[in-house]
């Protein structure tokens, strides 16, 4: 799905698995701006903490550094809608990102876009 990612993104890991206690095969995708500051997880609920089934995208700014922050941006059934949304906050947060001074507005549009609203 590397192919649907916006230019400015790249799949950095991307791997399948059943985990132990299951025989249910799961996914799991991260990707990465070209700027290195931001990082879109998909991932099973189940290794955030979540009690539920489903994936979580996740978003950490800065990764790796002392000041990252995760931030869930949301949780659906499976990991084929998870990496949907991830391609569409993908694009979102593309179209309003204009360098390092715009990251926190461009986060902030991508993510209040993609969020379930209540």
């Amino acid at each position: 799905m590397d192919a649907d990612a916006p230019t400015e993104w790249h799949s950095e890991a991307c791997r399948t698995y059943t985990p132990a206690d299951s025989d249910r095969e799961l996914q799991y995708r991260t990707y990465r701006h070209e700027s290195g500051d931001i990082r879109l997880k998909v991932a099973p609920a189940s290794l955030d903490g979540e009690d539920h089934p489903g994936y979580t995208l996740t978003v950490t700014t800065y990764p790796g550094l002392e000041l990252s922050e995760t931030t869930r941006i949301r949780t659906v059934l499976t990991f084929n809608r998870c990496d949907r949304i991830a391609i569409q906050f993908m694009d979102l947060f593309s179209a309003s990102y204009d360098g390092p001074g715009s990251l926190e507005n461009a986060l902030e549009y991508a993510s209040h876009r993609t969020q379930e609203h209540r």
